[in-house]
């Protein structure tokens, strides 16, 4: 009996078709978009946003916390690793010659003086904001008002920035937050998001007909795909922003100050999951939590970060 060897993946005879999608062609690969790192150099300033000890609460924070307050603080330091190790992982992939440094957002002026970086990234939160004390938040606005290095907001980052010029953090249903501190309306996981100025260069790449091969919705156009985990949204655009994306339950998704020689990004949702999933499971053909366009995002706001600084 004659054996005739086959291509995984195909048919004999009349029996071809179309291709099947990956993973069901058996190949050992999927069609997956490239990275490289495009960029040289950057030193990059990485905020820790979250609470550290008892010294960064508020009155409100250490009523409410009670008993709880090491293992609250426990869980903010745990949540802290990962989120700054989230960023860190971002940088490295994206740049061939990264320096970053960790710093928290109650010692931010020093560290920006010492170690002069190209551009500054904000984490996210866990806690409202009215957990922190406010000297820590006074602190902030004051940076964020008159700083001129670039700076990237993730999160509460994002919302961090919004209140200090301005705007109120509430919730997703528009409630206060200290009314609501439990079941919150919540956005999750990965959601689509509408680009609203198309034009902002933090966009650059997103509509790459090439990179359509692994993500169909790129063909509606003015679409990202991004992480999304919070519960709270500012409650407006401060009026020196101008709105980038917007979304169903969160309609500031993404905002951009360029005047008084700033520039400043803010993103409600995490672009900095990029590569954390494939980081943490590289076997995964499928790469089914990796996002495409918050790498290009954060690639994209690393390239403007070192021109506004030229």
């Amino acid at each position: 009996m004659e054996i005739q060897e086959t291509i995984p993946g195909e048919t004999l005879g009349s029996e071809i078709s179309e291709p099947l999608p990956f993973p069901f062609n058996q190949q050992t690969f999927c069609r997956y978009e490239s990275i490289e790192k495009n960029i040289d150099s950057a030193r990059v300033l990485i905020v820790d946003n979250l609470l550290r000890d008892e010294d960064d609460l508020s009155e409100i924070a250490v009523t409410e916390f009670g008993k709880d307050i090491s293992a609250q603080l426990k869980q903010e330091r745990q949540i802290a690793s990962l989120a700054l190790q989230n960023i860190v992982t971002n940088i490295a992939r994206l740049v061939k010659e990264p320096e970053t440094e960790v710093t928290h957002v109650s010692t931010l002026p020093e560290a920006l003086e010492k170690f002069q970086p190209d551009a500054i990234v904000l984490s996210g939160t866990l806690r409202d904001f009215d957990y922190y004390k406010p000297e820590i938040l006074s602190g902030f606005a004051d940076f964020i008002h008159t700083t001129q290095k670039p700076v990237l907001g993730i999160c509460g980052g994002h919302q961090l920035i919004g209140l200090s010029f301005g705007a109120r953090v509430i919730t997703l249903d528009q409630q206060e937050q200290e009314k609501r501190r439990t079941n919150r309306v919540t956005e999750y996981q990965y959601r689509f998001v509408r680009i609203v100025e198309p034009e902002d260069p933090i966009f650059a790449g997103i509509d790459n007909p090439e990179s359509r091969v692994w993500q169909d919705y790129t063909r509606e156009g003015r679409i990202l795909r991004v992480w999304q985990n919070h519960g709270l949204q500012l409650d407006r655009v401060p009026a020196v922003f101008k709105l980038l994306a917007r979304s169903y339950l969160c309609r500031n998704q993404m905002m951009v100050k360029r005047s008084d020689n700033q520039l400043i990004y803010s993103v409600q949702f995490h672009l900095e999951k990029s590569f954390e999933d494939w980081h943490s499971n590289p076997t995964r053909w499928e790469h089914p939590n990796e996002s495409r366009d918050g790498r290009l995002l954060f690639e994209n706001f690393l390239r403007l970060a070192l021109a506004h600084r030229s």
